[in-house]
């Protein structure tokens, strides 16, 4: 069984948690993979840096322009990573635009990712109807999970559809911004929280934007099963390197 599905079954909240690879140094990616398994979380997304990174935030983008002056590109992150399974176990999922999968090979970029290991793609700007007219075919082939995302701004009809389709889990974007830290969340984002909870969809929802502590991590897993941390986690890594990921991680459960 794919190791996402595996894991979405477990009791308990779930803690992914997204990086940009290449970031905050070039070589760090297999080490900060390593540490966030050793500090207990659950899913690691890592971000394929990209040139205009559109739904990210200022944090996010920061490191993505960090990332790509650094020297960072598809084929050097599937060489950092080609060991990756004789070290790690937790699910791992790439996470990026569809541009560099496309410009790569997307059969190719699929095989590669079955070879190394990876058990899921995030792709938000892959519309589904292309996806399932085009792609999904592939992605079946080499055993890989793509997750869609939902904000509050999907109809019903659009979220039982994209329910339909999915086969892991959905991600459900907090709020209409991009990504970025908040304080805390409102009505508003609790009022879509019970929304989406109380349509019972077949797919587990994972919440992402937003998360950045303990108290974003409970009020966005009260509903549902899990969220993503990532512009918190990229303010760690910019202000400690790869030091402290532990600390990082007991600091939200």
């Amino acid at each position: 069984m794919n190791r996402i599905k595996q894991k979405l079954q477990e009791d308990g909240k779930l803690l992914s948690i997204y990086f940009t690879a290449g970031y905050p140094q070039l070589n760090d990616t297999v080490k900060i993979i390593q540490d966030l398994e050793k500090s207990g979380v659950d899913f690691i997304e890592v971000g394929l840096p990209f040139s205009d990174p559109l739904a990210d935030g200022p944090t996010i983008q920061e490191s993505s322009t960090a990332a790509l002056k650094n020297g960072m590109h598809t084929e050097l992150l599937f060489e950092q990573l080609k060991d990756i399974r004789k070290t790690v176990s937790i699910p791992l999922i790439l996470m990026g635009y569809f541009n560099p999968v496309l410009q790569y090979g997307v059969e190719k970029f699929c095989q590669k990712c079955q070879e190394i290991g990876i058990d899921g793609l995030i792709l938000p700007d892959l519309p589904l109807d292309v996806y399932q007219g085009e792609y999904e075919s592939i992605f079946k082939k080499y055993g890989l999970i793509n997750v869609f995302l939902i904000t509050p701004q999907t109809s019903e009809n659009r979220i039982r559809t994209i329910d339909a389709a999915s086969e892991g889990f959905i991600y459900m974007v907090s709020s209409a911004s991009t990504t970025g830290t908040k304080e805390g969340f409102g009505d508003e984002q609790a009022a879509y929280f019970e929304r989406i909870a109380a349509m019972n969809l077949n797919n587990p929802q994972i919440v992402g934007f937003g998360i950045s502590n303990a108290q974003t991590f409970q009020q966005a897993t009260e509903k549902a099963k899990g969220a993503i941390i990532g512009s918190a986690f990229i303010k760690h890594l910019t202000q400690n390197g790869v030091n402290g990921i532990g600390d990082f991680v007991n600091q939200i459960r």
